[in-house]
């Protein structure tokens, strides 16, 4: 933000009285914000009390403090990476698939078992992404009781954890994205950002994440403890007896929309975490890694606009436009038609949009510094009108709005002949460029720009400071430090902008 000076001395000045502060700007989007709230709790309950924050004594340097007092674990190397391997969860997320593969090598897949397969891979997906993920690690709607307990047996038969375990490192995650105290670190490698953290010990304890309220939440704390009959119920035997019990086909049910389909969940999780970071654009914002792409959102039941989440992740939504591919959006959407979720939370639209407008001026920034701009006017010698005569008689110069052209490569190539450029050498052409004889292009405009040698003394003609503005830089973009005033130091210099030494210095300079 940019100080005036009159501010400056108001901030340093004693306060006569306390005033009261002002409200903050509303968005065009406020009201939609404002669902976000729920109903308020009338009274402090006696669970409230007894309920601390995990993260409520952490120092205020808490990041740099774990790196540097907690030693890390010594590197997995490849002569000591098998002592460092989880048992557990490499019998899951390895010995699974190879054991769908054997299966389906001896069983024939029928049609019926595999549209089974791909319906309960959605409602296990969904399970994660519309239960673990979105309600659950950040609270982006209210789910009632029934559907509660439905996504939490469909997050137990996609075996990745209980509600508690996985929010716990999906929480640490969006606190301390690509540190060590991310749990999947996607600055670790792709490997280890997808599944590595999973299989192999971690050098040191993911960052602190409070959970105080899952805690609380008698669905969480019923399935944190019966998770592993909740897991073997709802992830091998539901899917092998819809099957086997239907159609008849129990060895295909437990072979494809047992195992192989519990292979396709846990990939598509997995791709959150790693190709979301590498794949992509930086839609929102660059300073950490996630990135969105189409590809990603279809492996993951619509997980894949990961930099617009990371930005806004208490969004119900993690796509925001029509034509974008999110299931779970849609799936959380329908809920609340049917009254069982409520209170969606979607950012305000206004605030979104800073963020795509943020990127795209840091990228039209980067377009910007590669191109060659006219000189600044503080680099310009400024001469008088008859040390512009004198020099014109031996040069092609060419008085334009207050500046100063020296236009001697150009003639030649002149659309419009040498003869109208020649006629104007030592007199100003103003009123001619700008019209009088033709009304010149954008390219002629930002062409004439590069070709200033120095500034009249006194200024452009009234009217004309404007225009003289090249099209390029009427929009050009500017950091805050770079603003020398309201109009940038764009236009040409007035008798009030230099001293009388100024300007003397600046008549010998072109001289």
């Amino acid at each position: 933000m940019i100080l005036s000076k009159t501010y400056k001395k108001r901030l340093r000045a004693s306060p006569r009285s306390l005033p009261s502060l002002p409200s903050p700007i509303m968005s065009p989007a406020s009201k939609q914000a404002k669902i976000i709230s729920g109903k308020p709790v009338g009274g402090k309950s006696k669970d409230l009390e007894l309920e601390i924050p995990d993260d409520l004594h952490i120092p205020e340097n808490y990041v740099e403090h774990v790196l540097r007092t907690q030693k890390a674990l010594p590197d997995i190397t490849w002569s000591n990476w098998y002592k460092n391997l989880n048992a557990v969860n490499c019998i899951i997320v390895l010995g699974t698939p190879l054991l769908a593969f054997v299966g389906a090598l001896y069983t024939p897949l029928q049609r019926k078992t595999a549209i089974w397969m791909v319906a309960y891979y959605f409602i296990t997906g969904l399970g994660i992404t519309a239960g673990y993920h979105r309600l659950w690690s950040h609270r982006a709607y209210n789910a009632s009781l029934p559907l509660k307990i439905i996504l939490a047996l469909a997050g137990a038969g996609s075996a990745q954890g209980s509600i508690k375990w996985w929010c716990t490192k999906h929480r640490a995650h969006h606190r301390y994205t690509d540190t060590d105290l991310d749990p999947y670190n996607a600055h670790k490698g792709l490997f280890y950002a997808h599944f590595g953290w999973m299989l192999l010990t971690p050098r040191r304890a993911s960052g602190v994440a409070d959970i105080s309220d899952l805690r609380k939440d008698p669905v969480v704390r019923w399935q944190h403890d019966h998770y592993v009959p909740l897991l073997v119920a709802t992830a091998y035997i539901l899917p092998t007896v819809v099957a086997g019990y239907f159609w008849g086909d129990w060895k295909g049910g437990y072979v494809y929309a047992g195992l192989a389909r519990l292979c396709f969940v846990h990939q598509s999780t997995f791709c959150v975490n790693s190709l979301a970071h590498y794949l992509g654009e930086t839609t929102f914002d660059d300073k950490h890694s996630p990135r969105d792409h189409l590809f990603t959102a279809l492996v993951t039941i619509g997980e894949g606009y990961h930099n617009f989440h990371h930005q806004f992740p208490m969004d119900y939504r993690n796509a925001i436009r029509w034509y974008q591919y999110d299931p779970t959006k849609w799936f959380i959407k329908s809920m609340s038609f049917l009254g069982v979720a409520s209170h969606l939370k979607a950012f305000p639209d206004n605030e979104v949009e800073k963020g795509v407008l943020t990127m795209k001026l840091r990228k039209l920034r980067e377009t910007q510094e590669k191109i060659s701009w006219p000189r600044d006017n503080s680099d310009l010698p400024v001469i008088s009108w008859d040390n512009y005569q004198k020099q014109a008689a031996k040069r092609n110069l060419v008085l334009i709005g207050g500046f100063i052209h020296d236009v001697g490569t150009f003639m030649d190539e002149h659309p419009g002949g040498k003869h109208l450029i020649s006629r104007n050498i030592g007199k100003d052409a103003s009123t001619a460029f700008f019209g009088g004889v033709y009304d010149h292009s954008n390219a002629a405009h930002n062409l004439l720009a590069m070709k200033r040698v120095g500034a009249l003394h006194g200024g452009a003609p009234h009217g004309l400071e404007e225009k003289m503005v090249p099209p390029s830089q009427r929009l050009k973009i500017a950091r805050y430090n770079e603003l020398a005033g309201p109009d940038g130091g764009a236009t040409a210099v007035e008798d009030n902008d230099e001293s009388e030494e100024e300007y003397a210095k600046g008549d010998s300079m072109f001289n």
